[in-house]
């Protein structure tokens, strides 16, 4: 089952968030879904090349939240933050005039993403490099950053063949039928000479459990001070008194 199913919605309760974070009725729920597929669709295309690996959104009663996740954020922002007024007012509109906010967060570490990852190995393919170039590149990035195990597949007709294939590289552990263990998903379209190539890749990345947040917090602590006694023959204060020695001229007993 982990080998066929989504992996971001196999793991969405245990070790996965969902991207749309909002409660609706029965009657509005079909409306605010496909406004988030338009909301997410004018993003895309406006900051395609701002690196977005993901874009959740929150609703409340009157307001609409945004998080841009990027590897480039001045590039979301624009001069001055020119960019943000101006999508925030289009989507605004899109969301029917709600009050909207946009939070940016950046991604410190884009080789271990895996939508960045497959939207890198598109860009190279679209620029006519080779596919295995390209995917061997990525697996080396991402396992050289951290990752614990990638894998990249491509299909489509790779190099200009007459016949479409598949072909994929990997390195490490991905355990997708492992429901606790974090594993990233992105998918991507290159579009070629040739045609349509689909670019599916799969990051596995270190599990953060609580028991090593807890281990990192004490190793933080500074050890306790030994106190050390003064050199030398080391004396036992704790033993008790010894018995005085007879004086050699005490006078005897009459």
């Amino acid at each position: 089952m982990g080998q066929k199913v989504n992996p971001i919605g196999f793991r969405l309760p245990i070790s996965r968030d969902w991207s749309s974070r909002w409660y609706a009725s029965r009657k509005d729920f079909a409306d605010y879904l496909f406004a988030d597929g338009k909301i997410r669709e004018f993003l895309k295309k406006k900051l395609r090349q701002a690196a977005v690996a993901r874009i959740v959104i929150e609703r409340a009663w009157n307001s609409l939240r945004v998080t841009i996740h990027t590897a480039r954020p001045g590039v979301v922002i624009g001069r001055k933050g020119s960019e943000i007024e101006k999508m925030t007012e289009e989507i605004s509109r899109l969301a029917g005039g709600k009050q909207v906010k946009i939070d940016i967060v950046e991604i410190k570490v884009p080789d271990i993403d895996a939508q960045l990852v497959a939207e890198n190995v598109a860009s190279q393919l679209e620029r006519r490099i080779s596919f295995r170039r390209a995917m061997k590149r990525a697996v080396q990035l991402a396992m050289e950053q951290g990752a614990l195990g990638i894998k990249i597949r491509c299909s489509g007709r790779l190099g200009g063949a007459e016949i479409a294939r598949t072909e994929w590289y990997r390195e490490g552990k991905i355990p997708l039928h492992t429901m606790r263990q974090p594993i990233d998903y992105g998918f991507t379209e290159a579009n070629t000479i040739a045609g349509k190539i689909g670019i599916k890749c799969w990051v596995c990345k270190k599990q953060e459990r609580p028991e090593d947040k807890q281990q990192d917090g004490q190793a933080e602590q500074p050890a306790p001070r030994r106190e050390r006694g003064p050199r030398g023959r080391r004396h036992n204060n704790d033993a008790a008194p010894a018995a005085p020695a007879p004086a050699e001229n005490a006078p005897a007993n009459a």
